[in-house]
């Protein structure tokens, strides 16, 4: 069982690039942002409680996450891997991601981060708002918040798969085919 994180910044090419190394690798791609999108469009509960702290900026508590994430793993347990974009963002939520892969008896392959400067990521983000529907896509403070809280909540994870042997750093900066060409680099010497 492959198990990859695609780690990065709110803006980074995360979604972008899972849709190609998904078809490559012939992996389930579990979007936390498509699984909150769902699950907002729906007005499931979970949805409900997530889009208060979307509105805001924040990142969705753990406990929900790890909530969504559960229910997407278990109704595909049967695929190839997992490609997970935008989960975990915290190390409780990394916690609980090696406590369910060990529940399969699975572990994971490893951490591919795609690096980015915050300026470009910024205008991403902004031009992405112009499609995406999120109120925090179109705001350039509220952007900035959630990068803020990456830093404060998110960032810690890099030493935390550092410390596992886990985490590969990828150049987030370039044309789709040149950073998938990167990224495919990473996953063939897995």
């Amino acid at each position: 069982m492959i198990t990859i994180v695609l780690f990065g910044k709110p803006g980074a090419g995360k979604g972008t690039q899972a849709a190609f190394l998904k078809e490559k690798y012939n992996l389930m791609h579990i979007s936390t942002g498509d699984v909150f999108r769902f699950n907002l469009k729906n007005n499931t509960p979970l949805g409900e409680k997530a889009k208060t702290f979307i509105d805001n900026g924040e990142l969705v508590p753990d406990e929900i996450t790890i909530d969504m994430l559960r229910d997407e793993v278990e109704k595909n347990q049967d695929c190839n891997g997992f490609l997970f974009d935008g989960f975990p963002r915290t190390i409780k939520q990394a916690e609980a991601l090696d406590e369910l892969l060990l529940s399969k008896d699975w572990d994971l392959t490893a951490t591919i981060a795609l690096e980015a400067d915050d300026n470009i990521l910024v205008q991403r983000i902004l031009e992405r708002g112009k499609t995406s529907g999120r109120s925090d896509d179109q705001d350039e403070l509220k952007i900035r918040n959630r990068y803020a809280e990456y830093n404060e909540k998110t960032a810690p994870l890099i030493d935390y798969y550092k410390a596992k042997n886990k985490y590969h750093a990828v150049n987030g900066i370039g044309t789709i085919e040149e950073i998938t060409q990167r990224l495919s680099q990473v996953i063939d010497q897995l």
